[in-house]
């Protein structure tokens, strides 16, 4: 299960509002160990693509330069699918490579009639996924 504050909860959906037409792309940081995201941190799809993300690798490297230093890593990995549900395709599956993380996904279509977006997280680990619920907190 995933445990989200309502603050980054909102964070990673304004992001993703906000880049739409493109798909946003960003990391939820937290102590390592601790599986509690706290840090948010927002990225540049550098593919600048409604159907495509990707890391700008001089920013990824800066963001895993800064995870060592604070003693964090990657609790959530988030990105938004802009014309299809908040499911991992078979790119966002193949490029899953942080075994610990919550990979988190949002919709801004309207794929399933139930409001504007969807918020949803999974686990992938050796392309194999598993989706897990969601638990928004008002605090840790």
């Amino acid at each position: 299960m995933l445990t989200i504050t309502q603050d980054l909860y909102d964070r990673i959906v304004a992001h993703a509002r906000a880049d739409h037409p493109d798909e946003a792309c960003g990391v939820v940081a937290g102590p390592a160990g601790s599986d509690r995201p706290e840090r948010f941190v927002p990225m540049l799809n550098a593919a600048r693509s409604p159907t495509f993300y990707e890391f700008d690798s001089q920013d990824l490297l800066k963001l895993y330069r800064e995870l060592d230093d604070r003693d964090e890593e990657p609790v959530i990995i988030y990105h938004s699918h802009t014309a299809t549900e908040a499911y991992p395709s078979r790119t966002d599956i193949g490029y899953a490579n942080e075994p610990g993380a919550h990979y988190v996904l949002v919709s801004t279509a309207d794929t399933d009639g139930l409001g504007e977006f969807q918020f949803r997280s999974f686990r992938i680990l050796d392309g194999e996924v598993t989706e897990e619920e969601v638990k928004v907190v008002a605090a840790y």
